[in-house]
């Protein structure tokens, strides 16, 4: 199975035209049908994602043979739409879903408060469709996205000519680690800062944690950060209910001063709780664990 994330998603502009013309013209759910036919491509040849899905349901949740192979499909399924509902609140179609907002009273208080704070999320969900919930609650343009900008160059271009320029401040990663100044300014200003803190680069700095009764390696940055700056940390994920509903968790985390392996066992305790009522929305489809062969 691929035993790193690599940096980019899948994908060719041709297939996002495809769906982005099903959205406009057929519907939201004419694309999700669609993907019945999508994704029997992803489950019959890209066996490195499908082998570290396989690995997680099986392993990891304690699947039986049968659901596992079922759940693949429900995995990539569920992903699909969650790239469809991204594609379409970013074209203008915000109003055709619902949401809902658990815990958003902590990030409000945060934007009041005035003194800076750390998002920390996941790949879990739909964290992407996350900065059009924080347009609705900072009208100031106060939180600022940490991204590698790593989407292949072609098709962000294709989308960005097709969807709405999102007002969210946007931090890239880069080689130089002048984003870790830009955050620093950022969080000095009184912004929020938001991570996913699940994913890495070989070349990054990691720490060990335990998740789903395994060891992995998640990236050092956000708990670092997290727990040296004396800063409010929230775990914050956004995930897919029903076909046009989604769900806003944020949570506070407990922070010890200079403790990133605490604050990193938190998280990995917070990733575990919205598995347990999501476990079809784990989209991580690399060897996260680093284990080659899957049983």
């Amino acid at each position: 199975m691929a035993t790193e994330w690599e940096g980019k998603s899948r994908g060719t502009v041709l297939g996002y035209k495809i769906f982005i013309f099903f959205i406009k013209k057929l519907g939201i759910r004419a694309s999700y049908f669609l993907l019945y036919f999508v994704i029997l491509y992803f489950c019959l040849f890209s066996w490195k994602n499908t082998k570290a899905i396989y690995y997680y349901l099986r392993q990891r949740l304690g699947y039986s043979l049968v659901r596992s192979i079922f759940g693949i499909y429900r995995s990539y399924y569920r992903f699909g739409q969650t790239l469809i509902d991204k594609t379409a609140i970013a074209s203008g179609l915000r109003n055709r879903f619902t949401y809902e907002f658990d815990g958003i009273e902590n990030i409000k208080d945060l934007l009041a408060k005035g003194e800076g704070g750390i998002l920390i999320s996941a790949h879990l969900g739909n964290f992407e469709i996350a900065e059009f919930f924080f347009e609705d609650i900072d009208t100031r343009s106060q939180i600022n996205l940490v991204t590698t900008d790593a989407e292949h160059e072609h098709i962000k271009e294709y989308l960005e000519s097709v969807t709405s320029r999102s007002k969210i401040k946007f931090i890239l990663v880069k080689d130089d680690l002048s984003h870790i100044f830009e955050i620093n300014v950022a969080l000095g200003k009184g912004e929020l800062v938001c991570f996913t803190g699940d994913r890495y680069f070989e070349t990054q700095k990691t720490l060990i944690g335990t998740l789903l009764g395994e060891k992995a390696c998640f990236p050092a940055g956000p708990f670092l950060l997290g727990s040296r700056l004396k800063v409010p940390v929230l775990f914050v994920y956004v995930m897919k209910e029903t076909a046009k509903h989604y769900h806003l968790f944020a949570r506070k985390a407990v922070v010890k001063n200079r403790d990133a392996q605490g604050l990193l066992e938190e998280y990995t305790k917070s990733v575990e709780w919205i598995l347990s009522k999501y476990p079809m929305q784990w989209f991580n489809y690399f060897d996260f664990w680093k284990k080659k062969e899957s049983t």
